[in-house]
């Protein structure tokens, strides 16, 4: 080992695989992958776009959050140090605190009448739990969800066609309707 570090020179004291870290810069280790809210965001992305892939949250709303809680949304997610991450899930947390109120994706709850920020998994339960409701309660949005129509007033004569069966092939149809050889004279 003594020969190895005179080969490499006076200067080279420290050993492979470790770096020198001047005074006061901090080693940040690049994440691929950042943890939050039961969503793995990509490391690669800037923290605005990176944060659309939470459920709940768009591109203004991964902005607003991201600026509110000191971050600049251009950063790479995976350069953020612990305690930045930190102040983003707290950030998001307290969404409903930090954004207007037309921001939010439930205004005026069905039952409770509260402006809410719904994220992740809870917003799909929501959702369903929302569809079952109006199916109960036999509305004409409801009826709309159950036979798989358009929802919200499109027109339905032409499209909106999925799941159903294609029709008649163009060789069954000629078959029944040529008549037989036999039969032509009688």
């Amino acid at each position: 080992m003594s020969d190895e570090r005179e080969r490499k020179g006076a200067g080279a004291e420290a050993e492979e695989g470790e770096v020198e870290v001047e005074a006061g810069e901090e080693e940040r280790e690049f994440r691929h992958i950042v943890r939050i809210l039961d969503a793995d965001l990509d490391g690669k992305r800037g923290v605005a776009h990176s944060l659309c892939g939470i459920k709940g949250i768009g591109r203004r709303v991964a902005k607003t959050i991201a600026v509110s809680s000191g971050i600049d949304p251009l950063a790479k997610m995976g350069e953020l140090s612990d305690g930045e991450i930190e102040r983003l899930r707290a950030a998001i947390k307290s969404a409903e605190k930090r954004l207007p109120s037309w921001m939010l994706n439930r205004r005026k709850d069905l039952i409770t009448g509260e402006n809410k920020h719904i994220l992740g998994s809870d917003l799909l339960l929501k959702l369903r739990d929302d569809i079952n409701l109006l199916r109960k309660i036999r509305s004409y949005r409801g009826i709309k969800h159950e036979r798989g129509l358009k929802v919200r007033g499109q027109r339905t004569r032409s499209t909106g066609r999925r799941g159903l069966v294609v029709g008649v092939s163009r060789k069954k149809l000629l078959a029944k309707t040529k008549p037989k050889t036999g039969e032509r004279g009688k």
